[in-house]
C-alpha cells in the first residue's frame, strides 16, 4: 500500500491490472519463481483439500469483487483454479477486463473437453513464460 501511496504511475497500475509489471517486493529469487510458474506448486494443497481445481478462473481477492459486477455469480458459481483461460490466452499481457471476460466464459462454458485443451496449451504458456511477470 505504501508504493501506490507514493507512487502515481505505479498507483495507476496497480488500479488497471491488480499487479505491478516490476514489483520492487519480489526478489530476483521470487522473480524466477514467478517466471517459471514454480510459485504455483503450493496450490497442490489447496485442490487436494478441495479449495480449488486444477482448472478454473484465478483466485481473487475480496478488493477484486466489485471488478467482476453481476458476473461475480458466474466466478462464484466454480471453485478456482490453478491455470485457466486467463492462464493460456496471455496472463499479465492482457488487461483485468480480459481477465474478467476469461473467468466468465470459462464459467459459463466449462466442459471436460475444454479443461482438457487448457491444460495442454498451459504447458507451452509455461514453459515459454508466456505473460509471467
Amino acid at each position: 500500500r505504501k508504493i501506490i501511496a507514493t507512487d502515481p504511475e505505479m498507483a495507476a497500475e496497480w488500479e488497471l491490472n491488480q499487479k505491478f509489471r516490476k514489483d520492487p517486493r519480489i526478489t530476483f529469487f521470487g522473480q524466477f519463481l514467478r517466471r517459471t510458474s514454480l510459485d504455483e506448486l503450493p496450490q497442490l494443497l489447496n485442490i487436494i483439500r478441495g479449495e480449488m481445481s486444477v482448472v478454473g478462473p484465478r483466485p481473487i481477492v475480496e478488493d477484486e469483487v466489485t471488478r467482476y459486477g453481476d458476473a461475480i455469480k458466474a466466478y462464484d458459481a466454480v471453485l478456482p483454479g490453478v491455470t485457466g483461460l486467463w492462464q493460456v490466452n496471455g496472463r499479465s499481457d492482457t488487461s483485468y477486463d480480459d481477465r474478467v471476460a476469461f473467468d466468465i466464459e470459462y464459467a459459463s462454458n466449462m466442459s471436460l473437453g475444454r479443461d482438457i485443451w487448457i491444460l495442454i496449451r498451459t504447458v507451452p504458456a509455461v514453459l515459454f513464460a508466456r505473460g509471467a511477470i
